[in-house]
């Protein structure tokens, strides 16, 4: 079976203990069998939002591919890079349970990136293949660069 093709742009409250709610079907694309979801971060101002298993495939992949250069000696000039990976690596995501399959606890660690306060608005927009969740400002900015481009890209992925 296919994985749903997940569009769509809602607007949503960030409660005063850093929850929201949701849409439900973007919730039940990215949740796994428990309701778990990977929270990661993506650019400043975005969280998105994958699916367990679909997050573990990519992420074993380009680990798995790495450690084949690593073990060839083909990283051996860009320790520091790899350094700078791991790092990034150990902070870029996170499991969180959704509360009733589709209510999410912001991480505290992720609050900060993300930008936005308790109480705040966020713009949840669907891409493709996972959920992003939008400091509104930031969204604004990333449109204002990047839908001049919409119509290439367009054809680009599509033909």
């Amino acid at each position: 079976m296919a994985a749903a093709f997940l569009t769509g742009e809602y607007r949503r409250t960030i409660d005063d203990r850093f929850r929201l709610q949701l849409p439900a079907e973007f919730a039940e694309s990215v949740s796994g069998e428990a309701g778990d979801v990977i929270v990661a971060k993506e650019r400043a101002g975005c969280l998105s939002l994958w699916k367990p298993d679909e997050w573990q495939q990519r992420l074993d992949s380009g680990i798995s591919l790495l450690r084949q250069k690593i073990d060839s000696g083909r990283m051996d000039q860009r320790w520091g890079d790899v350094q700078r990976l791991g790092r990034l690596l150990s902070t870029r995501h996170t499991t969180v349970r959704l509360a009733n399959r589709s209510r999410l606890l912001i991480p505290e660690n992720f609050r900060s990136f993300l930008g936005v306060d308790a109480s705040h608005e966020v713009l949840v927009i669907g891409a493709v293949i996972c959920v992003e969740v939008w400091n509104p400002q930031m969204w604004t900015e990333v449109l204002k660069q990047e839908m001049p481009e919409f119509g290439d890209l367009f054809k680009q992925l599509t033909q």
